[in-house]
C-alpha cells in the first residue's frame, strides 16, 4: 500500500464518501459508503448542524471499514453560481529547465488577473504551454527553455459556497485538502481517449436539481442547473397514487421504467396508500408518470445545452443517482439521439452513478499531484500500516479505461 487518497461528495439525498488506494500507479477501492443526508437543498447548506451529523454517519461507516480515522478529504462543492474563465499567464524559466514552479508562477498570474472579485478559485485545468513563444504541448516539465506560456480553464465559486462546505468538515476534524466541482468529478469520471478530442455534455441528474456541464476536450466550459430532479418523479408517483414518497421511491427504483414501451401493463405492485387502502400499481401506468418526467428533464436539459452552444455535441453522458432508473438511456436517445448514453463507473464498488463526482475528484486530485510533482498520501504511516494489515478485505480493481494510465489523464496522454 503506497497512497490513500479520500473524496467526500455532500448531496441533497446522500452524503458519499469513496477512499481509494493508489498502489504502482493502480487505483484501488478501500471503502465507499452513501448515507441519507440532512439539511441540504438543491445542494445547498441549509441547516449546518443536521448536514454535520449527516456527515459524521457517513465517516463513520467509511472508518468501520478501514479501521482508521478520516481527517483529510477532497470536497465537491454546488455548482451553483460557479464561473469559468480562460486565464493566460507567462513567465522567465528559472533555471532554463522548466519545472513545476515555473508552471505554477503561470498559473498564479494568470488567476491574479482573472479572479472575479467576491468569488473562491477552486479548479484549473490546464489547455497548453508554448515554449519560447513556438513550441506548444500538455506538459512542459524537464523541457528547455527560456520563456514559458500557458492557458487554463479556472473555475471560481461564490464564496459562500466554499466556506459553507468547509466550516462543516472543519468543524468535525476533516481537513480539506482540495476542493472541487461535479463538472470536474463527473468528467473524470468517466474520461478517455474517445472523449478527448470531441465536445459532449454530462447530466448529472441529483435529487432535487440536474447539473449540466458542457466540455470541449474533456475540458469544462460551462454549466447549467436544472431545478428538476429524481426526487420530482419521487413526488409524481406519490401524488397520483396516494402513497409515501419514501415508498414511491422504492417503486421508481425497483419497479417502474424510464421508458414505457418495455412495461408490462400485466405486470403489478401492491401496497398501500395513505388511506390505508391495499392498491395495485400497474407497470405500465407507472412507467408513463416516470417516463413523463424524464423527457422533461432531458428537455429542460436540452434547451440549456442550445443556449450553452450552437456547435454539434459528439456525446452526452448521464450519470448521477438519478440515471440509474430502468432503461433510461432508451428514453435519453429519444430526445439526445443515439450519441447519448449512461455513463459506466468500472470500478467494483462504485458502480452505481451517484458515486461518479466523489471517485472523480479523487481521479483529478491524483492527477494534479503528477503535474506538482507531489508525493502526498491522506493518511499517516501508523494508519496505512493499520488498513494494510492481512486481515483487511479490501476491493481492488483494475481498469484501462479510467485507471491503467491514471495520471496520464491530467495531459490527455
Amino acid at each position: 500500500m503506497e497512497h490513500v487518497y479520500s473524496s467526500v461528495d455532500i448531496g441533497s439525498d446522500s452524503i458519499k464518501i469513496v477512499v481509494c488506494e493508489l498502489c504502482r500507479n493502480r487505483l484501488n477501492l478501500l471503502a465507499a459508503t452513501s448515507v441519507e443526508s440532512k439539511g441540504i437543498k438543491k445542494d445547498l447548506i441549509t441547516n449546518p448542524n443536521a448536514v454535520i451529523e449527516s456527515i459524521k454517519n457517513a465517516l463513520q461507516e467509511v472508518e468501520d471499514m478501514l479501521g482508521v480515522k478520516i481527517n483529510k478529504a477532497i470536497a465537491s462543492i454546488p455548482s451553483f453560481q460557479i464561473e469559468y474563465k480562460i486565464i493566460k499567464g507567462e513567465t522567465e524559466v528559472i533555471d532554463d529547465t522548466i519545472s513545476y514552479e515555473d508552471i505554477s508562477n503561470v498559473y498564479k498570474q494568470g488567476i491574479k488577473s482573472g479572479l472575479p472579485a467576491n468569488m473562491e478559485f477552486v479548479n484549473l485545468v490546464p489547455i497548453d504551454f508554448k515554449i519560447n513563444d513556438r513550441t506548444i504541448m500538455k506538459d512542459p516539465k524537464g523541457f528547455p527553455g527560456s520563456k514559458l506560456f500557458g492557458r487554463a480553464m479556472m473555475i471560481s465559486s461564490p464564496q459562500k459556497n466554499v466556506y459553507s462546505v468547509a466550516s462543516v468538515l472543519e468543524s468535525i476534524g476533516v481537513e480539506i485538502a482540495d476542493i472541487s466541482v461535479t463538472s470536474i468529478g463527473d468528467i473524470y469520471a468517466f474520461k478517455n481517449k474517445d472523449i478527448d478530442e470531441k465536445i459532449g455534455a454530462i447530466i448529472n441528474i441529483g435529487s432535487d436539481i440536474t447539473t449540466v456541464s458542457l466540455y470541449n476536450k474533456a475540458i469544462p466550459v460551462n454549466t447549467k442547473i436544472v431545478n428538476m430532479g429524481s426526487e420530482d418523479i419521487d413526488n409524481d408517483i406519490a401524488y397520483m397514487y396516494n402513497i409515501e414518497p419514501e415508498e414511491a421511491k422504492k417503486i421508481k427504483e425497483k419497479f417502474a421504467l424510464a421508458d414505457k414501451k418495455y412495461a408490462n401493463k400485466k405486470d403489478t405492485y401492491e401496497t398501500i396508500n395513505n388511506d390505508s387502502i391495499k392498491i395495485k400499481i400497474n407497470q405500465l401506468e407507472v412507467s408513463e408518470i416516470v417516463m413523463a418526467r424524464i423527457e422533461e428533464i432531458f428537455s429542460l436539459a436540452k434547451n440549456e445545452l442550445k443556449l450553452l452552444t450552437n456547435r454539434e455535441i459528439q456525446y452526452i453522458i448521464i450519470t448521477g443517482g438519478g440515471s440509474n432508473a430502468l432503461n433510461i438511456e432508451d428514453t435519453a436517445q429519444n430526445i439526445f439521439g443515439v450519441n447519448s448514453f449512461v455513463g459506466k463507473i468500472k470500478m467494483v464498488g462504485v458502480r452505481n452513478n451517484k458515486y461518479s463526482t466523489a471517485l472523480g475528484n479523487l481521479i483529478y486530485f491524483i492527477n494534479n499531484l503528477k503535474l506538482k510533482g507531489e508525493d502526498y498520501t491522506m493518511l499517516s504511516d501508523d494508519d496505512m500500516e493499520m488498513i494494510s494489515s492481512p486481515n483487511k478485505h479490501f476491493i481492488n480493481t483494475s481498469n484501462d479505461t479510467m485507471l491503467g494510465k491514471v495520471f496520464g489523464y491530467f495531459f490527455g496522454e
